[in-house]
């Protein structure tokens, strides 16, 4: 399961050269050192001949990129390390947020495939997973032994290759999070690794300052932010994250949003939300209505602490004084186009 030392290397290398504006997050985008927040989502190993052809007939995301590259020289030049993607129900609504890893170096390799998913719906997913299986050559398995971190760099963070090249038997996976820069990198280690081996100088952070980072961006990610089976993928700003193919063909709850695509009208988005006082935690009910000041329905909140939040907001009413009714007071709150967008997004 290793990445090689050597390979490991050079794919961090090839990451950061090729991402100008995450190498400018990594070296100065942050005051101190690394920020390392150890996520509470699980990770399943999906492995076989048939592993991207299968799980491309699940996902949003052309999985195929994984195996087959974007058409560059070989051996791994093309290849993508993570995707990210949704998985949909029969209606087009989300089940499950994913982030895909390659671990095979080339496209002569059997394709080995981490999928990263919300840690509360592990037992759901590989049911899933396996009632599409029927006779593909795939394996599918929990990777139990795996620790799962998201990495804020900050301004004396190190140099990545290098610190890989000497750990690489501790670091099996260290990439630029898919769906967008501000979001930083993602690594994947051995269970009780040494992460200020891996990142010299990096401090484990609170995951709730990683919450906080989410929301102040707008960036969804659970069955919390994205409701199981009422989430719509493109309303999630999916195509925003990289997390959608609108060429690669057939996939499940792939009808509703292709016409949504070509009908090019979406009337409503998550966005990031900043409240005139911090929440009480636990007291608003899920999908909470938000209200204009005229009593006007302008979306639903979704999750949030403190006084950040994401929210399902009509575009046509952010502009407004907008209030979330708490335990009988009403808490204002203003939302906001984060800038990582398209700049032709918000219409």
């Amino acid at each position: 399961m290793l990445v090689r030392a050597g390979a490991a290397a050079a794919a961090a290398a090839t990451a950061t050269t090729t991402l100008p504006g995450l190498r400018r997050l990594w070296r100065g985008g942050g005051s101190g050192a690394a920020a390392c927040f150890q996520l509470g989502r699980a990770l399943l190993a999906v492995r076989g001949a048939e592993a991207a052809i299968f799980l491309q007939g699940l996902l949003t995301n052309d999985v195929t990129r994984l195996v087959e590259g974007d058409g560059a020289p070989p051996p791994a030049a093309g290849l993508p390390r993570a995707l990210y993607a949704h998985a949909l129900n029969v209606q087009g609504r989300c089940l499950y947020d994913v982030i895909l890893y390659r671990l095979h170096e080339n496209p002569e390799e059997e394709p080995h495939i981490l999928l990263e998913c919300d840690g509360g719906v592990l037992e759901a997913i590989q049911k899933h997973l396996k009632l599409y299986k029927i006779r593909r050559k795939v394996n599918i398995a929990p990777c139990l032994d795996l620790s799962l971190w998201a990495v804020v760099p900050g301004e004396q963070a190190g140099d990545i290759a290098s610190s890989l090249a000497k750990s690489a038997d501790q670091a099996l996976i260290l990439t630029p999070d898919p769906r967008t820069e501000v979001m930083g990198w993602r690594l994947i280690t051995k269970k009780g690794a040494n992460l200020s081996e891996i990142i010299p100088g990096s401090q484990i952070g609170n995951i709730q300052d990683y919450h906080r980072h989410r929301y102040k961006q707008g960036i969804p990610e659970g069955v919390k932010d994205l409701p199981p089976g009422v989430a719509l993928p493109l309303e999630s700003n999916l195509a925003y994250m990289n997390g959608i193919s609108f060429t690669k063909g057939c996939y499940i709850g792939q009808e509703l949003t292709a016409r949504t695509h070509h009908m090019g009208v979406i009337r409503k988005r998550l966005l990031p939300v900043h409240f005139s006082a911090p929440l009480p935690k636990d007291s608003i009910p899920e999908g909470a209505e938000i209200l204009t000041e005229s009593g006007k329905s302008a979306g639903k909140f979704r999750a949030g602490g403190g006084e950040l939040g994401i929210a399902l907001l009509r575009l046509a009413n952010i502009n407004e004084t907008l209030c979330l009714n708490v335990a009988g007071d009403k808490v204002k709150l203003t939302a906001n186009i984060p800038e990582w967008w398209p700049k032709t997004a918000s219409k």
